[in-house]
């Protein structure tokens, strides 16, 4: 049984493996973090080994500390124990996010390539993978969210507002105005990049969604070939079944 987790700025994500089926999962916002929500949720749960992609590097530090402490065992962590097997064409390879590298190589291994992943989560990030199987590169904006809290911090008068799908094209009402523009905004954003990307990389590109929020976004975009809310998760999953292999 293996405990796959993705520290993401916003959540924790959480799914228990055995072999690659989903057994048990769960969430924890990452700023509530701790051990005891952490002991709480796995209680009477059988875990032998455990797999962290990070972006949060203060919270990776205690849950590897903690999971120690609980499992009896050190986790392997992206990165530092183990390396994700792509070719990586980055300027300056260290710089790349390992959830950015675990998503190509899921992505690659089960849709294909060329490919270009979308992950919408606290950012969004478009990542690109070439007919070779190598990680290029890509795009990196800020989320949803943030784009809304971003528009009540910094005005007068645009109030703080839940996201969710709008009920007009054309709002009728602050709110309504706020919810239409970020939504389709970044709805016609996607599309636009993933129809250039697609020119770039030919013709049998496929462009797969994850994170967070992609079945908010997805119902919006015409361009996704496929979506994958589970796909770094997943990923970490196959990175660590290939090194017991090996």
């Amino acid at each position: 049984m293996l405990l796959a987790i993705d520290i993401g700025n916003t959540n924790i994500t959480f799914r228990l493996f055995r072999a690659d089926r989903i057994k048990h999962c769960f969430n924890i916002p990452t700023q509530d973090y701790n051990l005891r929500n952490l002991r709480q949720n796995l209680r009477k749960l059988k875990i032998d080994n455990a797999i962290i992609c990070s972006v949060v590097p203060p919270v990776t530090r205690k849950i590897e500390r903690d999971l120690r402490s609980l499992l009896g065992r050190q986790p392997q962590i992206i990165g530092k124990h183990i390396r994700v097997p792509i070719k990586n064409l980055y300027r300056n390879p260290k710089a790349v996010g390992q959830d950015r590298l675990v998503n190509a190589y899921a992505g690659v291994k089960l849709y294909g390539a060329p490919l270009v992943v979308v992950d919408f989560g606290t950012a969004v990030t478009f990542d690109v993978i070439s007919k070779k199987k190598e990680y290029r590169g890509g795009m990196i904006l800020p989320g949803l969210r943030i784009s809304l809290e971003a528009l009540n911090a910094r005005t007068a008068l645009l109030p703080k507002i839940k996201l969710e799908g709008p009920k007009e094209f054309i709002g009728r009402d602050t709110k309504s105005s706020m919810l239409s523009g970020i939504i389709y905004g970044f709805s016609a954003l996607t599309d636009n990049l993933i129809a250039r990307l697609k020119h770039k990389l030919g013709k049998k590109t496929k462009a797969i969604g994850t994170g967070g929020n992609i079945g908010l976004i997805s119902r919006y975009c015409r361009s996704l070939d496929g979506k994958d809310i589970r796909l770094t998760l997943k990923g970490l999953n196959m990175l660590f079944l290939q090194q017991k292999n090996t």
